[in-house]
């Protein structure tokens, strides 16, 4: 290699690069927060130099080369630590890297000095040596680029950066590359860029951000100066009047360069650019006709800005295999004869005739569009044609303009009857698409100049219309969606680039070729749809002509109106970069702080330069917290903290001139520790904090009160024993150290006795942040085994307690049976308040409370089980099996008195004079049930008044002081509950609208052996807003507790039992769910949980809510909700029949007997099965969770009998009368094709034979338009059962069309079927079916001249 080419990138060069192995190196920067998650790639060949790695490594990302190191990455082939040497000659192979595989690499500081940016100034002697291979470009020049150091592939041409090819991108905002593509285009078309520069803004006339042409003066201004590698798009599609959506539609670049060119010309009025479109691309043709028998010819002229090629003529299967071809048939004349003759002004009658374009006027910038984009017609689809068209690079346009027909005057005749009409061209040939050319004048004479003249200047220009093409707009997918991305041929070196959005890179002609299209093999007309494949949609010529071929303007040459605003945008550019040079020095850190007066754990982000000294940090934290008013600046400093386990790592005394950047150990994305911004008392001191301590936050139990205190932080070392620990913990907390017993929260529930005198605090398992409890009582309980202390319970409850709070019903039905027991168990007459008062003593008094309560809620226990069987015995029935919640609870010495007491006597008739139904239905058995279903627990008043309990709703809170002796009132029970450890039903899926598990089993005991359960409630006074009336407690209770247990509790509170209210869990927004399964605990719940009491009966085991929905087969709207209720497993569906009868009448006005309805299951919105009256649930019918069933109401008497029968619903088609009868159910005794058309003759009336069916389609009713039902179904299938293939259909419910054979289809005009689809396709989008394929609407391409959309609606 020569010496002066060794930094020269030569075509020979790349291809021996590309012979010898490739080696991949793929460099992540870790030294700027900004970058870390950025990859840098290098395709080298495998004899490049490590030294020459550096080099191309530091002008890929912007560095100077000597001020970063590279270490290995992934640690494969030498130690993670190892630096690659700078100076060393060696090959990459050689150092280490592998040929064909991905070789990770990290680019850190050297010597602990971040790299050295290449300034501006100095790219000038680089600039030399631009050829060079070497990648993206520096990314302080990326804006709103997300992949800077991406490339898309390892090619040469593909990652040329801006420095080598002098080009800058741009964004891609989303879907805009057809924008981009253009505007690269108008960029490098020097006529239009220096017409655009000489046109001056005026701002006093005009707003900057809606003016079209300054945005894209501004535009270029920094495609032309930018530094950067891409800038954005965003003003200018600002100035279009486009929002943030447009940018996700996609566009026809042809399309959009039509609009912009409109909005350009109507901008430009009265200015010198005025008709500078018109100028560069606009041309000339004739669309004529001539008779061919008088020689008779009409004519107009037309103006156009491009040609419109047509790469496949409609029905050929044969495509033009180049422009030239197309330009030919483009203006190929056609014969017109036959139905389709001329009638001919001079001959005064219909004459065959030839009709045909001509060019007259060929513009400056020639634009060629190729029709890709076609319509099948068949499949009523889009498609993209494919096919190889060939374009050349000069194009020589003078065989097109034909000067035969100039030449023979006499044949003409034409009269001045309109003006030119400009605009596109309209011939048939131009355009497939369908439009009604109402413009057409004929007629129209050319300009009065003689005829020699005219064929003396066509003459001529025939001689000069050689163009170049120098922009190949290229689209990439199919018509369904697509990229768009411009080849652009540079007039300043005749140099090929791919302007592909952010990426501009070198290309040759090779590559101009591959955009010709084309794919192997013959194919059909539409053979190609949805075909992704890359060609060119657009081309661009300019005409040969050095009068009149410009060069771009030098910067010397600007107006002085560009110059200010380039040095102005170079100053706005320079600030971007001194502000990102801030960012890339900017610290960004977690920052905590705990409030000194609120109490609450605050959080921010700080942000601060890394040569801020700490002092200069706190005062930066300070402001950030707004503790001006709440503590001296004097009383705060900056502690190094780990929040995820609340450590306190460090303080850094003596270092308040430190800088940040050192402290915090450089300027990093992301940080693995936090700071948080401590604060003191006046009267304390800071406390040092040293690396390797560790905090631990002490808890005081005290063993009397059962008390667990808040926590005392203390630091301590890990190599400290047992003994030590306890007496520095016996200093913060004043307890003996003789006496102490320490107890260790590893993790949740895992509590360690730490009693080995001389063992360390590592080896008992403490870590940064831990949780002791102490204790330094002298009680008999040390003597005890840990597990058995009293300690131990004490903080298991501790550990095991959770913080709910609960809102009670506003009007409970028992708030009379509450204020009775309220009244008795305190000894006297007197009302809640005065309880209330008396509650409010000291401990001791609280204890007589509990107690009180404890003993009410037994007798309340006592008094179910009494009045229960009192029922059994009247009703003189076996013990339930299903009983109540009440039922056999053993009270706290496991006896349960089968005598009520006097007092209990007394008890029992204040709650009946009070309020007799509260119980009325709970207490029945199961015979009692089973005798008498319809005036069971199902139809209560209670559960009336809750059908939708299941379903999701709003909660009202309210915050008002709790009435009826809640004010001040705190309950602390240790009641026994169930530690429920019983089987569970399989049928219990969902904790929602699901049946609920017994609290008991079959013989009444409680599952499992009992244990004490912490529960304890106090009033509560909710937030504002919370809702008015409702009564809140705050409830501590062990979350060991069943719901069953539960629920137990909060009888006394709720003043109704049980079984009669349900518990709701409140999510976010409000949200409700019901929780039913009894046997559960409350783990799920966390604290600070809320839970709404609403008042109706709890689902008891083997009891579903089920969703009534009514099916109304001839409706538009087939499926009705109705109501929500209850049914129970053995129940037979005559006793739900009975029991929906009440609630349908109340409920939704339907007043029925039992025999005037049928159930039938529910599949979506399909009927299925009807349900036979002796169907017994979870025998017959299996019943879940969310069940749905419909309700049909019967015209006449039921005809399912049995499960053998088969019920279908049938609809009759009309082809006479293009019209669907209503549906009729017809009953089957089998399933015979021949008994089902049977069926259908008596009701029909049409003969046996004559009779064709189809089974529907779809989701019930199976709409489908009466346009295609009549050819689209598969009709009279050859089967002879129903249910084999293809009908299949074996179950209640199935839908069939059937009709009359010999009934032939109505013909219909054209008028009377549009109106049909129209009417057709109304109905069936009201209903939700689709009535045929329909494209996504695309949004039309608008610009906006006053820089916002029209308020006028119906221009869409």
């Amino acid at each position: 290699m020569v010496p002066s080419e060794e930094n020269q990138l030569v075509p020979k060069e790349i291809e021996s690069a590309a012979d010898e192995p490739r080696v991949l190196c793929i460099i992540q920067d870790t030294t700027n927060s900004k970058t870390v998650n950025e990859r840098i790639t290098l395709n080298l060949p495998a004899s490049t130099p490590v030294k020459r790695l550096f080099e191309d490594v530091a002008s890929k990302v912007g560095y100077v080369n000597g001020t970063f190191d590279l270490i290995w990455g992934n640690g494969v082939n030498v130690a993670d630590t190892t630096l690659l040497n700078q100076s060393s000659d060696k090959s990459v192979v050689d150092a280490g890297f592998e040929p064909g595989k991905k070789n990770f690499l990290h680019l850190t500081d050297k010597d602990g000095e971040q790299p050295q940016i290449v300034l501006e100034e100095s790219s000038g002697e680089h600039d030399r040596n631009q050829d060079r291979f070497i990648g993206p470009l520096p990314r302080e020049g990326s804006v709103g680029c997300s992949n800077d150091y991406v490339t898309q592939n390892y090619s040469y041409s593909s990652i040329l950066n801006k420095s080598e090819t002098g080009y800058v991108g741009l964004v891609n905002q989303a879907m805009t590359c057809y924008l981009n593509s253009l505007l690269q285009t108008l960029f490098m078309t020097p006529e239009f860029r220096n017409a655009l520069y000489k046109w001056e803004f005026e701002e006093s006339e005009e707003d900057p951000v809606t003016s079209i042409p300054f945005q894209l003066q501004r535009l270029f201004v920094l495609l032309q100066t930018s530094k950067k590698r891409a800038i954005e798009t965003t003003d200018v599609t600002r100035s279009f009047g486009w929002d943030s959506s447009e940018a996700w539609q996609q566009h026809d670049v042809q399309e959009l360069c039509r609009v912009m060119f409109d909005a350009l010309e109507q901008k430009w009025k009265q200015t010198e650019q005025a008709d500078l479109i018109n100028q560069l691309y606009q041309g000339k043709l004739k669309d004529y006709v001539r008779c061919l028998e008088c020689g008779y010819e009409s004519w107009r002229i037309d103006t156009y800005l491009d040609i419109p090629l047509v790469i496949r003529p409609y029905g050929s299967s044969q495509a033009f295999a180049s422009v030239e071809e197309a330009l030919h048939a483009f203006i190929q004349p056609e014969i017109l004869d036959g139905p389709n003759q001329y009638f001919c002004e001079r001959c005064k009658k219909k004459c065959d005739a030839r009709k045909g374009l001509r060019f007259l006027h060929f513009p400056y910038l020639l634009t060629l569009q190729l029709k890709r984009f076609d319509f099948d017609y068949t499949t009523m689809h889009r498609i993209k044609l494919n096919d190889r068209m060939t374009f050349p690079e000069e194009l020589d346009m003078g065989s097109f303009i034909d000067i035969e027909d100039e030449k023979s005057p006499q044949t003409e005749s034409c009269t001045d009857s309109g003006a030119e009409n400009e605009g596109s061209c309209h011939s048939d040939q131009m355009s497939n698409d369908f439009s009604n050319d109402d413009g057409v004048d004929e007629g129209i004479c050319l300009e009065s100049n003689s005829t020699a003249e005219r064929i003396s200047k066509v003459g001529i220009e025939k001689n000069s219309l050689l163009y170049e093409l120098f922009s190949v707009m290229v689209h990439s997918g199919s018509a369904a969606g697509g990229h768009y991305y411009a080849c652009i041929k540079s007039f300043n070196d005749d140099q090929w680039y791919s302007f592909n959005d952010q990426h501009v890179s070198r290309i040759t002609h090779e590559d101009i070729k591959k955009t010709y299209g084309g794919t192997s093999g013959s194919r059909g007309y539409y053979s190609s749809a949805f075909a992704s494949s890359t060609n060119a949609y657009m081309l661009i010529y300019r005409l040969k002509d050095p009068t009149r071929n410009a060069k771009f303007l030098e910067v010397s040459d600007y107006p002085d109106h560009i110059k200010r605003l380039v040095q102005k945008e170079k100053e706005l550019e320079e600030q971007e970069k001194r502000q990102r040079e801030i960012e890339r020095n900017t610290c960004k850190i977690k920052l905590f702080c705990m409030h000194p007066v609120k109490q609450i754990m605050m959080e921010n982000k700080l942000e601060v330069h890394k040569d801020k000294t700490l002092k200069e940090a706190v005062e930066i934290a300070y402001k950030i917290m707004d503790l001006e008013e709440a503590i001296p600046l004097d009383f705060c400093r900056l502690v190094k903290y780990d929040e995820f386990h609340d450590y306190l790592e460090r303080s850094y005394e003596g270092e308040e001139d430190t800088p940040m950047g050192i402290l915090l150990g450089g300027v990093k994305s992301t940080y693995m520790f936090d700071l948080l911004l401590e604060t003191r008392r006046p009267e304390q001191t800071f406390q040092c904090y040293k690396p390797g301590e560790v905090m631990v936050k002490v808890h005081v139990v005290d063993l009397k009160q059962e008390t667990v205190a808040p926590p005392v932080s203390v630091r301590a070392y890990l190599n400290q024993t047992v003994t030590e620990f306890k007496y520095l913990i016996s200093k913060a907390v004043h307890l003996p150290a003789e006496t102490m017993r320490i107890v260790l929260e590893r993790c949740y529930n895992d509590m360690r006795l730490l009693n080995v005198a001389n063992k360390t605090l590592k080896a008992e398992g403490f870590f940064r942040s831990n949780k002791v409890f102490v204790e330094s009582s002298e009680s008999q309980d040390r003597q005890l085994a840990f597990t058995d202390s009293h300690l131990w319970k004490i903080l298991d409850r501790h550990a095991n307690t959770i913080r709910l709070y609960v809102s009670l019903p506003e009007q409970s039905p028992g708030s009379q049976f509450r204020r009775t027991v309220f009244q008795k168990a305190s000894g006297d007459s007197s009302n809640v308040d005065e309880l209330c008062q008396r509650v409010k003593g000291p401990l001791g008094n609280m204890k007589s409370v509990e107690a009180i309560l404890e003993e009410s809620t037994e007798k309340l226990k006592t008094l179910s089980l009494q009045q229960q069987q009192q029922d059994m015995d009247n009703g003189d029935s076996s013990k339930s099996t299903e009983a109540s919640d009440f039922e056999n609870i053993e009270s706290p010495s496991n006896e349960v008195d089968s005598s009520a007491s006097a007092e209990n006597r007394e008890l029992e008739n204040q709650i009946q004079v009070s309020d007799p139904e509260n119980f009325q239905s709970e207490e029945r058995s199961d015979s009692d049930v089973n005798n008498d279903r319809s005036t069971s627990s199902v139809d209560s008043d209670i559960l009336s008044s809750s059908h939708s309990s299941d379903t999701l709703c709003n909660v009202d809170s309210a915050s008002i002081p709790l009435a009826n002796g809640l004010d001040s009132h705190s309950i602390t029970s240790s009641r026994r509950s169930k530690a429920n450890e019983g089987k569970k039903e399989t049928w219990d899926t969902a904790e929602e609208d699901s049946g609920t598990d017994s609290e008991y089993d079959e013989s009444g005991k409680s599952r499992g052996e009992t244990q004490y359960m912490y529960f304890k409630a106090e009033p509560y006074i909710a937030e504002e807003g919370s809702g008015e009336g409702q009564k809140w407690l705050l409830i501590h209770v062990d979350k060991r507790i069943t719901l069953s247990a539960f629920k137990q509790h909060l009888e006394p509170l709720v003043g109704v039992p049980s079984s009669q209210f349900k518990v709701f869990r409140v999510y976010a927004s409000n949200q409700e769910f019901e929780s039913v399964r009894l046997n559960e605990t409350l783990s799920s719940f966390s604290d600070d949980n809320k839970i709404t009491i609403r008042l109706g009966r709890a689902l008891k085991k083997g009891e579903y809510r089920v969703k009534v929905y009514q099916l109304l087969i001839n409706d538009p709207e087939p499926c009705k909700f109705l109501l929500d209720s209850v049914f129970a497993k053995g129940m037979t569906v005559r006793q739900s029949k009975e029991e929906l009868l009440p609630q349908l009448r109340e409920q939704c006005g339907l007043d029925l007997t039992v025999d005037r309805f049928r159930l039938r299951k529910k599949t979506w919105k399909n009927p299925g099965t009807v349900f036979l009256d002796y169907h017994v649930y979870e025998e017959d019918i299996n019943i879940s969770s969310n069940w749905e069933v419909f309700l049909e109401i019967l015209d006449g008497a039921e005809q399912m009998k049995s499960m053998s029968q088969l019920a279908v619903l049938s609809r009759r088609w009309r082809p006479s009368e293009m019209k669907l009868d209503p549906f009729q159910e017809v009953v089957l005794e089998s399933s015979s094709v021949d008994e089902l058309k049977e069926k259908l003759s008596e009701i029909s009336g049409i003969l046996v034979e004559n009779i064709e069916f189809a089974k529907g389609r779809g989701t019930f009713p199976c709409e489908i338009s009466v346009l295609e039902i009549h050819q689209d179904l598969d009709w009279n299938p050859k089967v002879s059962t129903l249910n084999v293939w293809p009908l299949y259909i074996c179950d209640d419910g199935a839908v069939i069309f059937y009709r009359d054979k010999t009934e032939e289809v109505v013909e219909l005009t054209e008028e009377q079927r549009n109106e049909l689809m129209k009417k057709e396709s109304s109905r069936l989008q009201k209903t939700g079916h689709r009535v045929t394929y329909s494209p996504r609407k695309e949004k039309a391409l608008k610009i906006y001249l006053d820089g916002a959309p029209n308020k006028d609606l119906t221009q869409d």
